[in-house]
């Protein structure tokens, strides 16, 4: 027995050797890099020295906006902005407090953004990756507040490993504004919780009101920031002074035109969340819940990964440096703590689903407590490496992915994003040929009508109410007099069927019948059918008009349906 617990013994020592032999071996070979770095390295030694400086993390955002928005530019040569980015900017056309489907926030920002800047593909992308980078000046700002130097660069790297802040940012809506916004909460809130101060409470209120005025998921960090705020160990100091009641305050100001408008249109956006998302029996909701946790889980397995590799055997330090967080960290790990058990507790009590999709905007806090929290600081070799992966990710999806992402979107399997543009200009011609007035009103498909929306040049009026969105309801008699045009995918039965339904109540109508082909680098791609139904306005002066597909006329005064190529 003696010789066999030898040989096991030696057997261990030759295959595992000593974890501390290893550790040496890496901060050896990180301090070879930094007394002799490569020569490749000597640019980002630089970058990393102008950290403190102020140029560095904000050279760090905009290469990433920059980069990324240029991969978006390439990736969608072939096809047009989402249904989600369109539909944003159809709701914010006319101002309201508040709108059947969504909170304000988005249209507000995507209508004031297009007051500066043009209609256009390359518009919207710019103000995907602006509200991304602000979101991530966001993060430095709470990371500021617990280190310096080269582990405020590392959280962002860490983050720009996360899918959220490019290919999840590009759908500006009601889940990616919150992108900038939950940051710049709960900075405010932190502060406002260290100082007590007056004038942070009421930022850290107003800013939580935004929040809300984004998405009602946000009532769960508002739910993070009270959970925080009594089992955190300072709660007593907190909760005597005024600041609790100023931010309570300041946010009820803030989103009191809000509540009025909910309190007078009936809370329709509740009405449409119950119905699109409600309803699922208990096991199905435990099923989504675990699926909520699993999709975070998984989100952050990239990152999670570069710290591991980073760290290494520094991890075991994880129980101790936890224990040892400041008192700052402690808030920001249980409003953590909120944004994921609360939303998967709601989830299972109330019976809805809840895609992770809904939380990626909270995932900068695990990279700021893990880093922040850490009692090492990596070495410099580490954090080259980590800005080299994140530099060389973003490369080959510039210089690979996205060209091959815009051929795949042409030649092999084209989308509806594909046909939005040409489908809304097409649509617009047929209707001059019908019509000396712009088009006032779009309907049918939803896609297709937030896009004639937005890129026709007479840019119509998106006129389904949203209450209705899903339920193909005709439009008013009274809408069709002034004027209307609906459009449909020839393969989308439902729309067809619907049209039909209306041109029975229509008083004059014409319909078409169009293909639709997108072109790429001179090849043209996969051919699109649509078909599209259009009412004049009443007392138009156009009594006969040509249709721009042939050289014939069209006489509405023989027949009130036409049926044009």
């Amino acid at each position: 027995m003696p010789e066999l617990t030898f040989a096991v013994s030696k057997l261990q020592t030759l295959c595992l050797p000593d974890i501390s032999v290893q550790l040496d071996y890496f901060s050896v070979m990180a301090a070879r890099s930094a007394a002799s770095p490569a020569r490749w390295r000597k640019p980002f030694l630089r970058w990393l020295d102008g950290i403190e400086a102020g140029w560095a993390i904000p050279a760090l955002i905009t290469a990433f906006a920059a980069i990324w928005l240029l991969f978006l530019s390439i990736a969608y040569l072939s096809g047009d902005l989402h249904a989600d980015a369109l539909e944003t900017w159809s709701v914010g056309r006319q101002f309201a407090w508040g709108n059947a489907k969504h909170p304000p926030l988005m249209g507000w920002a995507a209508y004031g953004w297009t007051q500066v800047f043009p209609l256009t593909d390359w518009s919207f992308q710019l103000l995907a990756m602006t509200n991304a980078a602000v979101a991530l000046w966001a993060v430095d700002l709470i990371s500021r507040r617990f280190v310096r130097g080269d582990s405020r660069a590392v959280v962002l790297l860490l983050l720009m490993l996360l899918p959220a802040y490019q290919f999840h940012a590009q759908r500006f809506n009601a889940n990616t504004v919150l992108l900038a916004v939950w940051p710049l909460a709960t900075y405010c809130f932190l502060r406002s919780y260290e100082s007590r101060a007056a004038g942070w409470a009421a930022a850290a209120g107003a800013f939580a009101a935004l929040a809300m005025l984004g998405k009602y998921y946000s009532v769960f960090l508002i739910g993070s920031f009270v959970l925080a705020a009594i089992v955190h160990p300072q709660r007593a100091a907190y909760f005597r002074s005024c600041a609790p009641w100023v931010s309570a305050l300041t946010g009820l100001i803030v989103l009191g035109p809000h509540i009025h408008w909910l309190a007078t249109s009936g809370a329709t956006p509740f009405a449409y969340a119950l119905q699109v998302h409600g309803g699922i029996p208990l096991g199905q909701s435990f099923l989504e819940a675990g699926a909520f946790l699993l999709g975070l889980a998984a989100t952050l397995a990239l990152p999670a990964l570069a710290w591991v590799l980073s760290a290494q055997f520094r991890l075991k330090h994880f129980p101790a440096d936890f224990r040892a967080m400041s008192p700052g960290l402690v808030l920001l790990f249980w409003i953590f703590v909120g944004t994921v058990v609360l939303p998967a507790i709601v989830a299972v009590a109330v019976g809805t689903d809840m895609p992770s999709l809904w939380a990626l905007q909270g995932l900068f806090l695990p990279a700021i407590l893990i880093v922040c929290g850490a009692s090492f600081t990596l070495e410099r070799l580490y954090v080259v490496n980590l800005a080299v992966m994140v530099a060389g990710i973003a490369v080959v999806a510039v210089v690979v992915a996205a060209p091959v992402h815009a051929y795949y979107r042409n030649n092999i399997n084209p989308n509806d994003r594909s046909y939005y543009r040409l489908a809304a200009i097409e649509l617009t011609q047929r209707w001059r040929a019908i019509s000396d007035r712009p088009m006032p009103a779009i309907s049918g498909d939803d896609g297709l009508a937030f896009a004639t929306a937005f890129y026709s040049p007479d840019h119509p009026f998106y006129r389904r109410p949203f209450e209705y969105q899903y339920t193909w309801g005709m439009p008013r008699v009274t809408t069709l007099e002034k004027g209307w045009a609906a459009m449909c995918f020839a393969n989308n039965e439902t729309c067809r069927v619907w049209m039909d339904k209306v041109t029975a109540i229509a008083p004059e109508f014409t319909r078409l019948d169009f293909d639709v082909t997108p072109h790429l680098w001179g090849r043209a791609g996969k051919p699109a059918s649509l078909i599209a139904l259009m009412v004049r306005p009443q007392g138009d002066k156009a009594d006969a008009v040509r249709n721009p597909a042939s050289d014939g006329a069209v006489d509405f005064s023989s027949s009130r349906r036409q049926v044009l190529p």
